[in-house]
């Protein structure tokens, strides 16, 4: 997989957390993922359609996604609630969003869009149908772990 076509997801994932939450963040070894098993407690999933086809999700401990939106709104979050979920679509749009402008500045027209948000650990993510493998690009940051993950299809 071109780190070309990875790099916009990192970018705009990172810049979305620190812009947001100011949220530092921490790039740990990338992998190749086995199963389609989330790897962790809520994720946003997005589909990547146009010159590409593929799918994404980013996934964040409970610890660290009540830590950003508690960062985010300016006061404590306890547990994961409605607003919490909401706030997970927000940052997958705004993400969404960074990509699309990425791709085209390297003249790709594709159509980066939320999907919808899974709760669970160990729930299975949805992504492509037919993409062969699944890029995990996880980050330890200053309000815990978030992994992204993408994946496309060949062609």
């Amino acid at each position: 997989m071109e780190a070309a076509l990875v790099n916009p997801f990192i970018e705009g994932t990172l810049h979305i957390l620190e812009t947001t939450a100011l949220v530092k963040s921490k790039p740990e070894p990338l992998f190749l993922k086995k199963d389609r098993k989330a790897l962790g407690d809520i994720s946003g999933l997005l589909q990547i359609s146009g010159d590409l086809s593929g799918s994404a999700a980013i996934s964040f401990s409970a610890k660290s996604i009540l830590g950003i939106v508690s960062a985010m709104f300016g006061e404590t979050m306890t547990r994961i609630n409605e607003d919490i979920i909401d706030a997970v679509g927000e940052i997958s749009n705004m993400v969404a969003g960074h990509v699309m402008t990425k791709m085209a500045e390297m003249n790709k027209k594709v159509t980066v869009r939320f999907v919808e948000t899974q709760m669970g650990r160990d729930v299975l993510i949805a992504h492509i149908e037919g993409a062969q493998q699944v890029l995990v690009i996880p980050f330890r940051t200053t309000k815990g772990k978030v992994v992204i993950e993408v994946c496309y299809l060949k062609g």
